[in-house]
């Protein structure tokens, strides 16, 4: 038996959970490639107009990885907290699969904190699904969140390491699975690597320091993926030159969050790019260019 996992969307927030909760139990698994722009074609065709970039992206995913595994892992996300609800495509990610793609075989699990659906259960349900017993699948999962929080530690560690350094600094800040993404965050990663800046992601904040950091701009937020991106700008904004926000249009979230930060800024240097579509890279090119020149040359805008 082999999952396969789509390399999009949560994949970037929970892929050493679950590839750990998966070799643990030593059931096979398979990734999608990294995205390409065949990836975004296909995902469109699957996609309606009004889906985010991030979303087409992520149909394109499965289209790719549907004939090569008995099971796509696609869960269902609502809440990680009582008080606070994630994107609504993660709440309806399930079912736009299983309609979009009616023939392949779905393993899914729920968490709805506000409902009492926990991870740890969401977990024990899919082993059980796969054929292994309670205590089986409750021993993979806390090994696999172990490993998990060794992750985020190391990042942790990265973002130290890196703000020791003499270089330029800038705070590449969006969701994990925009920076992370081989089409979207690559291109201008590389690029600014290539003029010897220093990065600092917002995955890498502190998991305790969020909600701290996230009230210090705004304690109404009610999109938990929104808190970090609010919460990492507070954290690193007076320890960076620079920040460059990375969305995908049109996201609802992210369109208030973006605007929170723009006007919380005051005099830190921050652009921000939403993408629509991948297709002018030279547009984007140039706008890093013109906000690396001004912040060499001191200028706040």
């Amino acid at each position: 038996m082999t999952i396969g996992l789509p390399k999009s969307l949560l994949y970037h927030y929970y892929s050493p959970l679950w590839k750990a909760f998966f070799n643990e139990l030593k059931v096979n698994i398979i990734e999608s490639n990294d995205t390409t722009t065949k990836t975004l074609i296909l995902g469109k065709e699957k996609s309606i107009d009004e889906s985010c970039l991030a979303l087409k992206i992520y149909l394109g995913h499965i289209e790719e990885l549907k004939d090569k595994c008995d099971y796509i892992l696609v869960p269902r996300i609502y809440s990680l907290k009582k008080t606070e609800q994630v994107c609504t495509n993660f709440n309806a990610i399930y079912d736009i699969v299983r309609n979009t793609f009616p023939d392949i075989k779905l393993l899914n699990y729920n968490i709805d904190v506000k409902h009492h659906k926990s991870e740890k259960n969401g977990f024990i349900k899919i082993g059980k699904e796969l054929g292994f017993s309670i205590l089986e699948s409750l021993n993979a999962y806390k090994k696999a969140k172990v490993i998990e929080n060794i992750y985020y530690k190391n990042e942790e560690k990265k973002a130290k390491e890196t703000l020791k350094t003499n270089n330029t600094k800038i705070l590449l800040l969006g969701h994990p699975y925009i920076l992370k993404d081989s089409l979207i965050g690559k291109n201008i990663i590389n690029y600014l690597k290539k003029n010897n800046i220093s990065l600092i992601y917002s995955y890498q904040i502190p998991r305790d320091l969020i909600d701290f950091n996230c009230n210090k701009i705004s304690k109404k937020i009610h999109f938990t993926m929104n808190k970090e991106l609010v919460a990492s700008f507070n954290h690193f904004k007076d320890r960076v030159n620079g920040t460059i926000i990375l969305s995908a249009f049109p996201c609802g979230p992210d369109s208030l969050s973006n605007e929170m930060i723009i006007r919380k800024r005051k005099k830190h240097p921050t652009l921000l790019l939403t993408f629509e579509d991948l297709t002018n890279n030279t547009a984007v090119i140039t706008r890093l260019e013109s906000f690396l020149d001004m912040l060499k040359g001191g200028i706040h805008l």
